[in-house]
């Protein structure tokens, strides 16, 4: 997510007057199932956190998930348990620079992110390949590592990605949060941009949902991501080779009346395989729909791979 963020420690202590998300049933049960592993980062450590691990069949690959800006890998809530019921290990970073994760160890947008990522993969898997599906910035970068590390990816899943050089047809405009003394008028402003930009429906902006973006918010220390304004992933995708396959909130305001430009530029890509909508749902498809989502995922993920 495209997101005005604040690391001061002013805002990290109004954060800290939010209620835990552990009080939360659901965000509890999630994460009492992960394993949480630690990668090196920089000065610093990547964090990382993996379900699955004891009931994975060995015969499938490893699934791995980027989330987007201004996220962690609570992005993926609802999925992360689904998808290791069907025998899948997988395993979720935050990205350098967000969530509990160090900040990269050279720069400060999408292009530093895959070699540490790399780097952590290595030290988790060894040289095993995987199969890897990033969301919005976290698929540029999903992409980026798949042009730059083709051993690694087996299957590439795009969401809700941008990188094309395609700007949204309406302009959606993001409120600042970090001047507001109140945690009460912070949360109204982070329901304003879950539903500017993440949530198509107003049922699914939840109080959840808000206090995700609100304690992501205050731990993106990546401002200013300037290269999801260009065309950085289209110009890697002539280079991917992986099978690729592109999903898509149908509400999705970066898609939103230019479904054409997206399906014009992605056979570019060596091996692209499908374009599709996820229904009645925003830029958060895999939060706002979890289930079709999940549905959809796993179908990509159950079929065989074909070279060329």
């Amino acid at each position: 997510m495209t997101s005005v963020t604040d690391s001061s420690p002013e805002a990290a202590s109004q954060a800290s007057q939010l209620p835990p998300l552990s009080q939360n049933p659901e965000y509890a049960q999630v994460l009492k199932a992960a394993r949480r592993m630690l990668t090196p980062c920089g000065s610093g450590q990547l964090v990382w956190h993996v379900w699955g691990q004891q009931g994975a069949d060995p015969a499938l690959p490893p699934l791995v998930l980027f989330h987007g800006g201004s996220g962690s890998w609570t992005h993926w809530l609802r999925n992360v348990l689904p998808l290791a019921a069907s025998g899948r290990c997988v395993y979720v970073p935050d990205l350098p620079g967000f969530g509990d994760s160090a900040l990269p160890p050279d720069g400060g947008d999408v292009d530093v992110m895959p070699e540490p990522l790399e780097a952590g993969l290595t030290q988790l898997l060894g040289g095993i390949a995987c199969d890897l599906m990033g969301f919005s910035f976290g698929a540029m970068t999903a992409a980026l590592l798949a042009h730059r590390f083709p051993a690694r990816v087996l299957r590439l899943i795009l969401v809700g990605a941008p990188g094309f050089g395609i700007e949204p047809l309406v302009a959606f405009k993001l409120k600042g949060w970090r001047h507001l003394p109140s945690i009460d008028q912070q949360l109204a402003v982070h329901h304003h941009n879950l539903q500017a930009l993440m949530l198509h429906d107003t049922a699914a902006i939840t109080p959840l949902a808000c206090q995700i973006q609100a304690v992501n918010a205050v731990r993106d220390r990546i401002p200013g991501r300037r290269l999801s304004r260009t065309d950085i992933l289209a110009r890697a995708l002539p280079e991917i080779k992986s099978p690729l396959y592109v999903l898509y909130g149908d509400q999705d305001p970066f898609y939103v009346g230019q479904v054409g430009l997206y399906a014009t530029a992605l056979p570019a890509a060596l091996q692209f395989r499908a374009l599709r909508a996820i229904q009645a749902s925003g830029h958060w498809a895999q939060f706002e729909q979890a289930e079709a989502f999940n549905a959809e995922v796993l179908a990509i993920l159950s079929q065989r791979i074909q070279q060329g």
